[in-house]
C-alpha cells in the first residue's frame, strides 16, 4: 500500500476482544469507514483516516514501520513490542491515551500447593510466558536470575507439561488459572486498549488530522464518564451541596424565578453519580434532582 501524507491510517484488531469496542468508539466519535472486498482495509468516508485490520501482535511493528501512523492495540502488546525494537532502527513506539476498555492484567502465577515467599523464590526457576520481554525487563530490575520459556499459547498448562516452574501470563477473571490448579501472586503490568503512535510528530498535514482525532475521541471519553445534574438548592445549602460535587466541571449557579432564596445548579460531573451521592446531595439541601447523559462532549 502506498503511504499517504494526506491521511491518517490506523491499525487495529480484524477479529478479536479489543475488535468490536475499538470500532465502536471511532463510530461515537463521528468516522464512517467502507471496507474493501477482504475486509482488510476500511476507507474514511468523509473523514482523512483509513483503519488497517490485522492481527493485534502485528500493530506496533506496523506503527514503528510507518505503514501504519495510529495503532488500537493492548498495553502490554505495545510495550513487548517497543522492548524487542528498543535498540533497533524502529524504536520509539508510545502511548498516546488509554481508552477504557480491554483491561486485565500481565501476572505471575504458580501451582496451588507452591509455598510463596516472593519474587526471589523464581531465582533459577523456569518461567513461561508470550511475553519474554516485558518479563525479563520485570525480573532484571528486581534482580532475579531466571530460565524464560518463550509459548506463543496455552502458557497456562505449562506447569502441567513439565516446562515450567511459573508462568507470567494475562489474567482478566482469574478463572483460567483456577481452572489449571494455579494462584496468581504478582502483577507485573496493568494492561488496557491504548491508542500507539511513534514519538516524534509526523512533520506533515498529519499532524494536524491526529489533534482533530485526538480531539474527538478526547470528548467521547469523558462523554462516557460524564453525567449532567440539575437540581435545586436554597442558597443556604449551596456550598454544602457543591462540595459534594467536586469533579464537576464549573457548575452553573442560577436564581430561581420568583423565589431569590433559592438557586438552580447545573453541573457537568466527570465521575460516576451514584445513588448514594444523589442521597447524599438531597440530605445537604437540595431537591428536584435530575441525572441526564451526555451525547457529545467537545473541549
Amino acid at each position: 500500500m502506498n503511504r499517504p501524507v494526506d491521511r491518517l491510517r490506523i491499525a487495529m484488531q480484524k477479529s478479536g476482544r479489543l475488535s468490536d469496542p475499538a470500532r465502536n468508539l471511532l463510530k461515537q466519535a463521528g468516522f464512517q469507514f467502507r471496507s474493501d472486498k477482504d475486509q482488510l482495509f476500511c476507507y474514511g468516508e468523509g473523514c482523512a483516516i483509513d483503519l488497517v485490520l490485522v492481527r493485534d501482535d502485528d500493530i506496533p511493528q506496523l506503527i514503528a514501520e510507518n505503514v501504519c501512523d495510529l495503532g488500537i492495540v493492548g498495553r502490554n502488546v505495545l510495550l513487548e513490542k517497543a522492548l524487542e525494537l528498543k535498540d533497533s532502527a524502529h524504536s520509539g513506539l508510545q502511548e498516546l491515551m488509554p481508552l477504557g476498555f480491554g483491561g486485565c492484567r500481565l501476572s505471575l502465577a504458580v501451582g496451588n500447593q507452591q509455598v510463596w515467599n516472593g519474587v526471589s523464590d523464581l531465582q533459577d526457576q523456569r518461567i513461561a510466558t508470550s511475553y519474554p520481554e516485558l518479563l525479563s525487563d520485570y525480573l532484571q530490575r528486581l534482580g532475579v536470575r531466571a530460565d524464560i520459556v518463550a509459548l506463543k499459547g496455552s502458557v497456562e498448562i505449562a506447569l502441567k507439561l513439565g516446562k515450567a516452574d511459573a508462568i507470567c501470563d494475562l489474567v482478566s477473571s482469574g478463572a483460567t488459572l483456577v481452572a489449571n490448579g494455579l494462584k496468581e501472586t504478582d502483577v507485573i503490568l496493568q494492561s488496557e486498549a491504548v491508542l500507539a503512535s511513534q514519538n516524534t510528530p509526523f512533520g506533515d498535514s498529519r499532524d494536524t488530522l491526529l489533534a482533530n482525532f485526538l480531539s474527538r475521541i478526547d470528548g467521547v471519553m469523558k462523554v462516557q464518564a460524564s453525567k449532567l445534574i440539575l437540581c435545586q438548592i436554597g442558597l443556604n445549602n449551596l456550598d454544602a451541596v457543591l462540595k459534594l460535587l467536586p469533579d464537576a466541571i464549573a457548575p452553573t449557579v442560577s436564581h430561581v424565578w420568583g423565589n431569590q432564596d433559592m438557586v438552580s445548579v447545573q453541573a457537568l460531573c466527570q465521575s460516576a453519580v451514584t445513588w448514594q451521592r444523589l442521597e447524599a446531595m438531597k440530605q445537604a439541601g437540595a431537591s428536584g434532582l435530575m441525572v441526564l447523559p451526555v451525547e457529545k462532549l467537545l473541549a
